[in-house]
């Protein structure tokens, strides 16, 4: 954005959402400042610039999580809903480098750019350009990527960084042998915490909710909604507590057995219960 006008002598402007101050006079004229003078600290154009990066900072974040939400459900996304989006810095930090899968398995490749007229630039895994313009596509979950390990190896080669976690996800696949009437994962049970309001602490810092005693996320998969949980402790509980069982269900309170979960539910639940426990007091002595 350009530069304005902020009192005798000094412009400022956002840079890297910070605002930053210009001297417009004398031998300094044009070089940028380090720190904003104290005169201009308080000027009406630095409150409205402080404003405006509060608000990029909120959008930017929004963007990534729909991003986020439509990579974990595995979404179709129209393309032209992406080619209209593109030009937006804040929906590229949670758009480029993802894989983008087309109508075809093959047609798979990393988000490079999306045109005016929809059609999407991508680089494959063996490192060609390919343009796709279909109507959707899907920003696939990495549990359902087939040669994902070759795709995370491509993607060091290439120095790609992704704004939403995608390739680098942790992943747990749903092993073939579960009990035919198991409905819990006690995996990461027994994770020990001085108090519930800290373990009810790290599920919201990390984006889960928190409802009654259980820590929860909710995943949309092939048209299902279903909620993973772990138990947390009682909601008024103010001594030590520790994470419990994971466990899946419907919307409408069903219980799920293990072999009902679909892959990505068994994957961001496992996800989730794993976050928790990772956070838990280790006593001096124990395998961290």
């Amino acid at each position: 954005m350009g530069w304005l006008s902020a009192g005798d002598g000094y412009e400022v402007t956002l840079v890297e959402g910070r605002v930053t101050a210009r001297s417009t006079s004398g031998r300094a004229a044009g070089r940028q400042l380090k720190t904003l003078p104290k005169g201009v600290k308080a000027h009406r154009e630095v409150d409205r610039l402080r404003k405006l990066a509060e608000w990029l900072d909120r959008h930017t974040q929004d963007c990534v999580a729909r991003v986020d939400n439509w990579m974990v459900s595995s979404l179709p996304v129209p393309t032209g809903l992406l080619a209209r989006v593109w030009p937006d810095e804040a929906w590229q930090a949670g758009l480029r480098d993802l894989v983008v899968m087309g109508e075809s398995p093959d047609e798979v490749g990393f988000l490079r750019d999306a045109t005016d007229s929809g059609e999407l630039r991508l680089v494959d895994p063996d490192g060609e350009t390919i343009r796709l313009s279909p109507a959707t596509v899907t920003l696939p979950h990495p549990v359902l990527l087939p040669d994902l390990d070759d795709l995370r190896e491509f993607a060091a080669e290439l120095g790609l960084t992704q704004g939403v976690q995608q390739i680098h996800r942790a992943t747990w696949r749903k092993p073939a042998d579960l009990a035919e009437k198991a409905t819990s994962v006690s995996d990461f049970a027994g994770g020990a915490y001085e108090s519930r309001f800290g373990l009810a602490a790290r599920a919201t810092s990390l984006g889960y909710r928190v409802s009654g005693g259980y820590a929860t996320c909710r995943i949309r998969e092939g048209g299902t909604l279903t909620e993973a949980s772990v138990w947390i402790g009682e909601p008024y509980w103010d001594g030590d507590s520790e994470t419990g069982d994971l466990s899946w269900s419907v919307l409408d309170g069903r219980s799920l057995r293990l072999r009902e979960v679909g892959p990505v539910a068994w994957s961001e639940g496992m996800r989730m219960a794993a976050a928790l426990y990772a956070g838990r007091t280790v006593s001096e002595g124990q395998n961290a």
